[in-house]
């Protein structure tokens, strides 16, 4: 196996997560497939984010679930893109507010944060309410991050307001997750926290911006229409694999 190979076949720990409740079609079930890489690279990193893998921690991830294939993989289309009105007014309304970009870290700001963000929607949306721990929060979104997972912290009143985890792989900017205040949902921070990757990724010359998962018709992935143009994935390959191909999303 020479050095190539090697970078898209890090020694990993294979299996499958047993079926659950889909919480983006009730009358599904989910089955995950994961890859636990305790090292990981680069090179493996964009690999799998190009063939629609995700990432939490050390975990690699991919939906696997039978009798269904909703799950589809989008991505910005940087040098295309334009902001719509709205956009520009969410931009505005965050003229004052500031940024901060570093290696993932975890403080009580962080947990407090989290949790606030996800009592509020189990409220709005009816997100199912669990107060994430330490090391939860850890093996999540601080443990595998290397030197391409980042944290975007956004900051109002001298408050922690907002953090964006990102991965920044060869060729885009690979959205991992979002939370922010409820109580600053007037700043419209999850758009404007998009809006910021796109110049990130214009700054650094990078052409995409891979926003995750989108299921059609899904009210949770709605706000990733307002991002076009866009680009479609249909499908996940394997690292090594060749057969994947984006093409224009409608």
């Amino acid at each position: 196996m020479n050095d190539s190979q090697k970078l898209l076949n890090p020694p990993s720990t294979d299996f499958c997560m047993l079926d659950y409740e889909c919480a983006y079609k009730p009358e599904k079930k989910v089955r995950m497939y994961y890859k636990y890489v305790k090292e990981s690279s680069d090179t493996f990193n964009t690999a799998v984010v190009q063939r629609g893998w995700r990432r939490f921690g050390r975990y690699y991830f991919h939906p696997i679930c039978q009798g269904c294939d909703e799950c589809k993989s989008l991505r910005i289309e940087v040098d295309k893109f334009i902001p719509t009105k709205s956009q520009k007014k969410a931009q505005k309304r965050n003229k004052d507010t500031k940024i901060i970009i570093q290696k993932p870290t975890m403080t009580k700001m962080h947990i407090d944060l989290y949790n606030k963000y996800h009592s509020f929607k189990s409220q709005k949306d009816n997100w199912k309410q669990k107060d994430i721990s330490y090391h939860e929060y850890r093996e999540n979104f601080t443990q595998g991050a290397y030197d391409f997972g980042k944290e975007v912290l956004y900051i109002k009143d001298d408050k922690l307001i907002g953090v964006d985890l990102i991965d920044i792989v060869e060729d885009g900017i690979s959205a991992i997750y979002f939370f922010y205040d409820p109580d600053y949902a007037r700043l419209s921070l999850g758009t404007f926290s998009l809006l910021y990757q796109v110049e990130l990724a214009k700054l650094l010359g990078l052409p995409y911006i891979y926003l995750g998962y989108w299921v059609d018709g899904c009210k949770a992935f709605a706000y990733k229409e307002n991002f076009k143009p866009l680009q479609i994935l249909e499908g996940f390959e394997t690292p090594q694999g060749e057969d994947f191909e984006w093409r224009e999303f409608s």
